[in-house]
């Protein structure tokens, strides 16, 4: 952070606070490619299913409505996930995406001096609004891109508020067991709220991974958040949630902005959660593509990262003319974006969204084109 300390006072026009200009803007994964006219979209982690026609149906059912303020209790889409995972009411709060979510937590419970933890390659959002609080973000280093327990607690000190991690991550698609997730709690203190980010809980089918759920009925420090975004394809609509203990989420609700999730993202998302038929071809789909991807992309001399998630994290040479940037751009210029994450530490990687079979199989054949270079 700059060392340059501004009289904001004396100052010739408004200056904001010390930190906010330090703070690294998030870059979005590219949806364009110059001179191609329709590309293929790889980049985002976006269902490639597209949205639940319920959930669509649902969205256009209310344009008489576009005139009217939504409740921000969200007292439709409550009820539908208290119903459909036997959760507390009182324990839900509801954001504008899970960005919303974290960005409410930081501002709850961190002062200026405080720290958040995280994993090295965690998902930018916690830390942008850990620094806008001005708090300081500490990283945990993490071996072969996994949430490692013992690095991050060796992060924690008596100025940590809050611990962040991603079950499974992105952009690596790592997960640790449940058993791991109450080691990592076990050795924190009471103080601290462990936040467990499920984006991408949906996709992660091994018996010993837990989505923390009962965790939070069982301490007082226990946050999860979700998204409709992933699995339900809801991306456009930022619909976030959270289940927490009840005295934190009359906290954090405090702060919520009154209107923060509108009337039609409400209703979509009310829609999508009933469809189980569209939740099951579209997890249908990432079981049967991610291990072809694994497999065709490892036989090219690559390293793909193994993943619980809806996409693949890709190693690549450091060899000029096999590197992640210009497969990025080989990719491109075949009409197929994904996502370079170098702004997580990982120049060396590419990020690819499973798509339909005919986008896996394009993208295993443009690989090998540019691997034979």
């Amino acid at each position: 952070m700059s060392d340059i300390v501004i009289d904001r006072a004396a100052a010739p026009r408004p200056t904001p606070k010390p930190g906010i200009l330090d703070i690294a803007p998030y870059v979005p994964g590219k949806s364009k490619v110059d001179g191609v006219e329709h590309p293929l979209k790889l980049s985002a982690n976006e269902n490639i299913l597209g949205s639940s026609p319920k959930a669509r149906e649902a969205f256009t059912s209310v344009f008489d409505q576009l005139h009217m303020y939504p409740d921000g209790r969200a007292p439709v889409l409550r009820d539908a996930l208290c119903e459909t995972y036997g959760l507390e009411p009182e324990r839900l709060l509801f954001g504008c995406g899970s960005d919303e979510i974290f960005q409410l937590l930081n501002q709850t419970f961190l002062e200026p001096g405080d720290n958040i933890v995280q994993g090295e390659f965690g998902f930018g959002a916690y830390g942008i609004g850990a620094r806008a609080c001005q708090a300081e973000v500490r990283t945990a280093r993490e071996p072969n891109y996994t949430i490692d327990v013992d690095e991050l607690l060796k992060q924690v000190d008596s100025r940590t508020r809050l611990v962040f991690v991603a079950n499974p991550a992105n952009p690596t698609g790592t997960w640790i067991p449940g058993s791991e997730v109450r080691r990592l709690h076990a050795g924190l203190p009471p103080s601290v709220v462990l936040v467990l980010d499920g984006a991408y809980a949906e996709f992660a089918t091994d018996p010993a991974f837990e989505d923390g759920m009962n965790m939070v009925r069982e301490f007082d420090n226990v946050v999860v958040t979700r998204t409709f975004s992933k699995l339900h394809g809801l991306a456009a609509l930022r619909v976030g949630w959270a289940y927490m203990p009840p005295e934190m989420a009359a906290a954090v609700d405090r702060i919520r902005l009154p209107f923060n999730v509108n009337i039609p993202a409400q209703l979509a998302a009310v829609a999508a959660l009933g469809d189980v038929e569209f939740q099951e071809r579209s997890l249908a789909l990432v079981e049967r593509w991610r291990p072809y991807l694994m497999q065709q992309l490892g036989g090219l001399g690559l390293e793909p990262v193994p993943s619980a998630a809806n996409f693949v994290l890709v190693g690549f040479p450091k060899t000029p003319g096999k590197t992640a940037k210009e497969a990025e751009g080989f990719l491109a210029s075949r009409g197929l974006i994904v996502r370079g994450v170098g702004g997580y530490g990982l120049p060396d990687h590419l990020r690819i969204t499973i798509g339909l079979e005919e986008h896996n199989r394009a993208v295993v054949e443009a690989l090998s084109d540019f691997m034979k270079g």
